[in-house]
This record gives structure tokens, C-alpha cells and sequence, in this order.
């Protein structure tokens, strides 16, 4: 037992450690004769002892085993790991069980503690899961510019318009699109047309507030979500990005393409039944401003 690759020891009810295998001793660097009758949290003073002792003691009370996972509490002692570059964590993450020792009477008279080094495990399971975390946010992105996609948008614009009437603070939603589009990639090929809703899409998000939510609507649409702001605030902000879209040009290919932008805004009122009227709403606006000569900012008001 003492030489098994799985940390083993064992404590009485005073918790004081009368057994300790070699897992222990190499990972701790203490051996077996500096711990054995003494009492584990002097031995270890970085031992979580409120949680420690409550588990130990539901053992000794109920006689039956208990078990934590890394994921629960990462580690229990503070032992080196064997990635100490890539591993992503300070200690060995360990997996440990609780086991009742009981004497011919059947009463618990100590507790022997496993501890189990899961580091490779912990490691190869948070990989994966950031990658499928990346692989969900891909999937709300839009291929072309990196920002959100019409299925975010959709999904979000619904979750904003219902906090919005469920305490009553203001929302407002914005959809713009580049005039003469088409014009740009007869002149500059789709290559430049890519370029320049890239360009727009970063430029316009820079400016933006880390609440608020760019996306790609379609094409060369695109959608803005302002949470906590009203009407006037957000035509604010549209005709400062309307402006800077106007006055600083694309580059590619060593040539200047002059890009400019409608754009409508809407914003949530409580007599509204859902939020595709919202979007309805910032869509007249827009089709306002395409009317009125583009390159301008048209808030949808009621008449």
C-alpha cells in the first residue's frame, strides 16, 4: 500500500495522522516519521480545516464514504503538478475519497483519505472545454467581420426587450446600412467590398460601450443594440458613427473607397408587443433615411 502512485493516510478522531504512504511523503517532501501521531492541520497549516474537518466528521457520524472532485475543490494539498509550464495550474488537481476504517464493532475509528492525481485528466477535460466554448461563440459570430451574427442578434434583441419591460428602463436598437453598397463592389471588386465591411463593422463596434451589441443583420445591414439608453441618446451615438464613417475613408489596395451610412433608430416603449416590432420600427426609420438622401440618422417617433 505504500507504494501504490495514489496518495494514501490515514487520521484517528483527533485528527492526527497514523498513517502516511510514500505518495505522500515524495509529493509532500515530509516523511512518514515527521507526521505520524502528530496532528494533520499543524502538520499542514494550508489545509482547508473548516471544509476538512466537516468531511471527515460526516464519515466518522454517518459511517459511510464520502468523495470530492477536482472540480469541486481543485486540490486538497498544495503538490507540485507535472506540467509546470502548460498545465495551466498553480497545484496538482486531486480527486479524494473519504473511507470509513471500523473496528470489530463496526464503529468508524478513523478515516482513510485517498487522493488521486488528476492533473493529466483536469488538464486534457479544460482544453476541451474551451474548445467547445470557442466553437459556440464561432458560432454566434459572423464569419466575414468577427462581429455577432442575425442569430445572436435575434436571440439577444428578445432577452434586452424583456428586461426592458420587466423593470422598465430604457432600450434602444439601431439598424444601419452602407448606401450605394453595390456600387463598391462593381468598383472595387468583392475583395474590397469585404474589406470595407470589415473596416465599418470594427470601426463602428470601437466606439461603442462594452454593454452594447454589434452585429451583421445581412449583406451589408448591420444591427445595434443599446441597453439603459433612450431614443436621444442613441440618435447621439448614431450620427457621431454616421459622421466618422463619412469622414474616414477604406484603404485596400492602396486606394481610398468613401463609404457612407443610413441608419434608423428605434426605442422600446411598454406598449410594445414584442421585440420584432422594435426591429420594425428601426427598420422605417432606416427606409426614412434612404428616402431622404442616405448618409443620415432617422428616429422612428409616433405620429
Amino acid at each position: 500500500m505504500k507504494w501504490v502512485d495514489v496518495g494514501i493516510f490515514v487520521v484517528n478522531r483527533h485528527m492526527e495522522i497514523t498513517l502516511w504512504n510514500h505518495f505522500m511523503a515524495r509529493h509532500s517532501e515530509i516523511s512518514e516519521d515527521e507526521v505520524i501521531g502528530k496532528n494533520m492541520f499543524a502538520c499542514f497549516p494550508d489545509l482547508p480545516e473548516n471544509w476538512l474537518q466537516k468531511k471527515i466528521q460526516s464519515v466518522f457520524l454517518l459511517k459511510n464514504f464520502a468523495f470530492t472532485s477536482w472540480e469541486q475543490r481543485p486540490y486538497l494539498f498544495r503538490f507540485p503538478h507535472n506540467r509546470p509550464i502548460t498545465g495551466g495550474c498553480d497545484f496538482m488537481y486531486q480527486n479524494c475519497t473519504f473511507l470509513p476504517v471500523k473496528d470489530e464493532s463496526n464503529e468508524v475509528e478513523a478515516v482513510c483519505i485517498t487522493l488521486m492525481d488528476v492533473t493529466d485528466v483536469a488538464f486534457s477535460q479544460t482544453l476541451l472545454k474551451e474548445a467547445l466554448e470557442s466553437l459556440g461563440e464561432s458560432n454566434n459570430r459572423d464569419g466575414l467581420t468577427g462581429i455577432y451574427n442575425r442569430r445572436y442578434l435575434d436571440k439577444h434583441i428578445a432577452i434586452e426587450f424583456d428586461r426592458a419591460k420587466r423593470y422598465g428602463e430604457p432600450f434602444s436598437f439601431i439598424l444601419f446600412d452602407l448606401d450605394h453598397f453595390k456600387q463598391v463592389n462593381d468598383n472595387y471588386g468583392h475583395l474590397g467590398g469585404d474589406e470595407v465591411l470589415r473596416s465599418i463593422s470594427q470601426r463602428v463596434g470601437g466606439m461603442l460601450r462594452t454593454t452594447d451589441i454589434i452585429g451583421r443583420y445581412g449583406g451589408e445591414e448591420f444591427a445595434i443594440m443599446l441597453p439603459s439608453t433612450s431614443l436621444e441618446d442613441a440618435r447621439i451615438l448614431a450620427e457621431r458613427v454616421r459622421l466618422a464613417t463619412e469622414e474616414t475613408p477604406v484603404f485596400f489596395q492602396n486606394r481610398e473607397i468613401k463609404v457612407s451610412i443610413s441608419m434608423g433608430v428605434s426605442e422600446f416603449r411598454p406598449d410594445l408587443p414584442n421585440h420584432e416590432q422594435l426591429i420594425d420600427e428601426a427598420d422605417q426609420a432606416l427606409y426614412a433615411s434612404k428616402q431622404g438622401g442616405r448618409n443620415r440618422v432617422s428616429c422612428h417617433t409616433l405620429k
